[in-house]
């Protein structure tokens, strides 16, 4: 059984000690990628953000979950509360993604991915062509078992994209902000999954026909267990399929 966390090299190598769901970091506030674009940035969406965040309970540098439904162009940002249990804090529009449901299979395909991912602290750009991003970590494991080819999938500023996810300026500056506070207050890596649509019975009953169905049948399973427990359920890939923890963390 292989692990779908097994994070890239981008700027520097970082170590990272798991214990549970969201053990405590290996990495100091060194690893953590910056530049005056970002600190800007963040510095100019931090005080709203907090105000925000106070307002529903929740705090700035909390743990941060990432999900997004190609379908409906759009991000959501959830955020661990006191209890425990993710809140959702904010869904964003994405301003423009390529392809259409169903996973990406190869290099300049044009489809974004499907799947469960995890973003670890190397791997924000805060001097990005694209004004800031994040690469998701496509391929995982099972991509890679299943000869699926391409990288450097981000979420990004901007507004263009070929394959990635992406946002407006304002829009990632914000996203950006809070997955950086999270990892500056130990988040050793945020999961990102990414699905064709909401997964509704009534969304899988219409694309039944499609030959990704029994993919997203797979999928479904890790949508349902997060809708069922506010807790992103720990993902491993085997025999061609995602396998999920089904304890509660």
């Amino acid at each position: 059984m292989k692990s779908l966390y097994e994070p890239r090299i981008f700027v520097m190598i970082t170590v990272i000690l798991v214990t549970g769901c969201f053990g405590r970091a290996a990495h100091s506030q060194r690893d953590i990628p910056t530049g005056t674009r970002s600190r800007r940035a963040i510095e100019r969406v931090r005080p709203a953000l907090i105000h925000d965040l106070d307002a529903m309970g929740l705090t700035f540098g909390s743990p941060i979950f990432i999900r997004i439904f190609k379908k409906e162009k759009e991000l959501e940002v959830w955020v661990q509360g006191s209890e425990g249990a993710f809140v959702l804090f904010r869904t964003y529009p994405i301003a423009a993604m390529s392809g259409v449901p169903g996973p990406k299979e190869r290099k300049g395909d044009y489809q974004a991915p499907e799947g469960f991912y995890f973003v670890t602290p190397d791997r924000l750009n805060p001097v990005s062509n694209y004004h800031l991003s994040f690469d998701i970590g496509y391929p995982n494991s099972l991509d890679r078992s299943l000869g699926r080819t391409g990288s450097l999938i981000m979420v990004h500023g901007d507004r263009v994209s070929i394959g990635c996810f992406a946002m407006t300026d304002e829009k990632i500056e914000e996203i950006y902000a809070l997955a950086d506070a999270a990892f500056r207050k130990g988040q050793p890596f945020f999961r990102l999954h990414s699905f064709p649509f909401r997964m509704t019975d009534d969304n899988m009953n219409a694309y039944r026909d499609s030959h990704h169905y029994p993919f997203w049948v797979n999928l479904k399973e890790g949508y349902d267990l997060f809708e069922t427990r506010r807790q992103p359920p720990n993902v491993t890939a085997a025999n061609g399929k995602y396998i999920f923890d089904q304890e509660s963390e």
